[in-house]
């Protein structure tokens, strides 16, 4: 990081950070066990059988980012208004 950031910027990039590997690992865990719990279903769906896993993990690791993104500058946002 550029020496000349002050405190606060550096932990606002580390909470971002943070929120961001924490969504994309919990979005694409939930994803895939969500389609490999699909394929094992009694009854399994025609949208089961046409969806790629591969497809659906990383929708859900996109998704996973934007939350942890959006949560990290909530917190900080919510954090700056208080002070």
């Amino acid at each position: 990081m550029h020496p000349s950031m002050d405190i606060k910027t550096k932990r606002l990039l580390l909470l971002a950070v943070s929120c961001s590997v924490i969504g994309v690992v919990l979005g694409g865990t939930a994803s895939w066990a969500s389609s490999s719990m699909c394929l094992q279903d009694n009854t399994t769906t025609s949208e089961c059988l046409t969806q790629d896993p591969v497809e659906k993990t990383l929708e859900g690791m996109s998704a996973g980012l934007v939350a942890g993104v959006g949560g990290a500058f909530g917190v900080a946002w919510n954090l700056h208004q208080k002070d």
